[in-house]
């Protein structure tokens, strides 16, 4: 029997998508472990869909020990996170990793993406929101500031062009400011950061807060993030570096605004693995990984 190179495409994507759909329910802890949290249905659900930096790890061509590691703890996509509030879905962030972020977790449908700024890692994805415009029947909600919308009108001339080709990416772009807004019945309170010199906004949901490529926090953006049950906080390695918190940076800052839980993401290889990191920690602060959910 002959079979045809759609049917075959047809079914590699779906082996595809169930095998890595396998790989993340496995990583998700369950109750009893240190880094579930107990689930209330009126509560906010995080879901990391990457813990990487830029280059995601493993890194191509390094040959370095964490990037040759098997355990799966130590394979980060590009850094994004899937909020979840009863119906309501959102993504922070859609890197180049997107289209697999969507089809790891069997996402349907979105209620819209929020961006933290225009750094290639966390928008180059964008073009991939043109399945939920075919499944859902209209353009995806984009949230960003100004200078975010502005490169993302340049990046993706051709989804605002005159004349457009069939089967674009449609996008709706909503702004926002560094004060609080909703979608839906969820209230988001942006957090403005800074990546060396350029301005970045971490979000935070209730008891949830999520800031990442972040090296400095002014003390009124701090102050934002006291009383949280879940802060997740970037740290990209334990060396300085010129525009992300490091390590000891990172348990700073938590140490000053005291969550009952901190998680670490946007690591680099340089890091080190996982579970020796882990055992270095303070015992509420936990290096997050592709998979992981918690909820406030």
């Amino acid at each position: 029997m002959v079979v045809s190179p759609k049917v075959v495409g047809i079914r590699y994507s779906l082996a595809i998508q169930k095998f890595f759909s396998k790989i993340v329910k496995n990583l998700r802890q369950t109750e009893g472990n240190p880094y579930f949290c107990e689930p209330n249905n009126k509560n906010v659900k995080l879901t990391f869909l990457g813990t990487g930096t830029s280059q995601g790890v493993p890194v191509v061509a390094c040959q370095c020990p964490v990037c040759q590691s098997d355990d799966p703890k130590d394979k980060r996509l590009r850094a994004s996170v899937m909020i979840e509030d009863e119906d309501l879905r959102l993504i922070i962030d859609a890197g180049p990793d997107f289209r697999q972020q969507m089809l790891m977790h069997q996402v349907r449908h979105l209620n819209g993406i929020l961006l933290t700024h225009e750094h290639t890692d966390h928008i180059f994805g964008l073009d991939d929101i043109r399945a939920f415009n075919w499944v859902q029947g209209q353009p995806t909600d984009i949230y960003a500031e100004e200078r975010v919308q502005i490169a993302i009108r340049r990046i993706f001339d051709y989804v605002f062009a005159p004349y457009t080709y069939p089967g674009i990416p449609q996008m709706h772009l909503h702004l926002i400011e560094n004060k609080p807004f909703r979608i839906g019945e969820l209230e988001i309170l942006p957090i403005r950061g800074f990546h060396y010199k350029l301005p970045v906004f971490g979000f935070r949901f209730r008891k949830i807060a999520y800031v990442t490529d972040v090296n400095r926090l002014e003390e009124a953006e701090i102050n934002k993030l006291r009383g949280l049950d879940v802060l997740v906080l970037n740290a990209l390695r334990k060396e300085d570096h010129i525009s992300h918190y490091n390590l000891s940076q990172a348990i700073e800052i938590i140490s000053e605004v005291k969550p009952a839980k901190a998680y670490l993401t946007h690591m680099s290889h340089q890091m080190g693995f996982h579970d020796e990191v882990q055992k270095e920690l303070p015992e509420n602060v936990f290096l997050a990984y592709d998979g992981l959910m918690v909820v406030d």
